[in-house]
């Protein structure tokens, strides 16, 4: 997976905006094609038409994110934000097709702060469980 921090989470950043270890963050998942803007996509009315709609274990606006961390990274000079695994289960249906995962926060105007790239076209089927792991954001 290929994590790209939004060039507004630096803007946020730099007007002490965004505090990673209060505010709310959620995730959301993109449907199959969507394209990530990192100069255009600032917040998540940008991107939410192409959100995966409501329905089989999905619920639009996704999921609340838990256990954040950040780090100072000198080997690769970067701070990185990382937060707890979070999972779908599909009931009743597929949840997907989605080719990646937007963060953003919630806490304030809902700007995003980066995207996951999955690298390809993801479906999960139902009765199984989708699971994201190292969710990160690398802000350099």
């Amino acid at each position: 997976m290929a994590n790209q921090a939004s060039n507004k989470i630096k803007y946020e950043l730099a007007i002490k905006a965004i505090d990673f270890v209060n505010d709310t963050f959620r995730i959301i998942l993109m449907q199959a094609g969507f394209t990530f803007d990192k100069d255009g996509h600032h917040a998540y009315a940008d991107v939410s038409a192409l959100e995966l709609p409501t329905g089989n274990g999905y619920t639009v606006l996704g999921k609340l994110l838990t256990g954040v961390a950040v780090v100072e990274d000198d080997t690769n000079d970067r701070c990185g934000v990382t937060w707890a695994n979070t999972s779908w289960t599909a009931v009743g249906g597929p949840i997907g097709p989605s080719s990646g995962a937007i963060i953003y926060d919630s806490a304030v105007s809902n700007f995003i702060v980066g995207y996951i790239d999955f690298g390809g076209t993801y479906t999960q089927a139902d009765g199984g469980t989708a699971t994201l792991s190292s969710i990160a954001v690398y802000i350099s």
